[in-house]
């Protein structure tokens, strides 16, 4: 009964960003700008590791799916919050708003694991380099890959799932730029305890045990650096982590400040500039973080571009 109620709700509106008519230009040119650097950003670095052979090795096997997960997820998200700066209804159909929200969950749980992916990587190659090639071999980034892509489905499919079973008031106004899953938590006449538990505990699942992952990892590498006796062994294991640090603070560190509070503490209007890190921001910077301070993809882009310039 409930699900037949749910699909009366034909269509929601989009609140956006902001209802402050003076902003609604500048911040579609900003955001505009934004999604243009992040495609240029993640489909060049797609590019350049496809096209370069000396890249064909499991860290940037994983660089890979990390740029193709950041294109797509931003693909999911600007282009409609876009059109909420240039309309006066920024509608989207309710099969249109649980496909956004489909995708959404995906890329959020594929990110997630994917950068846990990347900091196993990161320990093999610092704490086993001789085994590196057989630990890390293209059978195991294959498994590796699949459970990234298998997580981020389960975790849709448990998110979707949860708000496909609610029924929805007919003011239906969601206060937020995208389909999330709290504002339309909000806007639900039945939610209970049980879904905000279950939205708790799936997002625990697909924050925590990255995170946790990832400590680990790390704690490894950590000790692994200081057993290193040289300064140049030590600073160049170092500048080798760096770029996945940063990405992994910015991704998990605004994830968990939007999910990980309770309403009461972060309002949903905070809510929405906070989500605008993991959901904008990050697919625009982690090209950015992985390119300018890797020295490879460096070298790899002079050589592409020096291709081109001799054609």
């Amino acid at each position: 009964m409930a699900a037949d109620n749910a699909s009366s709700v034909t269509e929601f509106i989009l609140a956006g960003l902001t209802d402050e008519p003076e902003l609604q230009m500048p911040l579609f040119f900003l955001f505009l700008g934004f999604y243009m650097v992040t495609v240029v950003g993640n489909l060049g670095l797609i590019t350049l590791i496809g096209l370069n052979s000396h890249l064909h090795i499991p860290m940037y096997f994983f660089l890979f799916n990390l740029s193709f997960i950041d294109f797509s997820f931003s693909t999911a998200i600007i282009p409609k919050m876009l059109m909420s700066f240039v309309s006066k209804k920024n509608i989207i159909s309710y099969a249109g708003c649980m496909t956004q929200l489909f995708f959404f969950c995906f890329f959020v749980f594929s990110e997630s694991y994917i950068l846990s992916a990347m900091a196993y990587d990161r320990y093999v190659a610092i704490c086993k380099p001789l085994l590196y090639m057989v630990t890390v071999s293209s059978q195991v980034c294959l498994l590796l890959l699949l459970g990234v892509y298998g997580m981020g489905v389960l975790g849709a499919v448990a998110h979707t799932g949860n708000i496909l079973f609610l029924t929805f008031r007919s003011d239906n106004l969601v206060n937020h730029y995208m389909c999330d899953i709290l504002p339309l938590l909000e806007l639900s006449c039945n939610s209970s305890y049980i879904n905000v538990l279950i939205v708790f505990i799936v997002v625990t699942i697909g924050i925590g045990v990255p995170i946790v992952a990832i400590f680990i990892s790390y704690g490894f590498i950590i000790s692994s650096i200081f057993h290193i006796s040289s300064t140049e062994g030590r600073s160049k294991a170092f500048s080798t982590c760096s770029s996945h640090i940063i990405a992994v603070s910015l991704f998990f560190g605004s994830g968990a400040f939007m999910y990980l509070k309770p309403p009461s503490i972060l309002p949903l209007d905070q809510g929405k500039v906070s989500s605008l890190f993991y959901t904008i921001v990050v697919p625009m910077f982690n090209p950015l973080i992985y390119s300018l301070r890797n020295k490879d993809v460096k070298v790899a882009l002079r050589k592409t571009v020096g291709r081109i310039t001799f054609s």
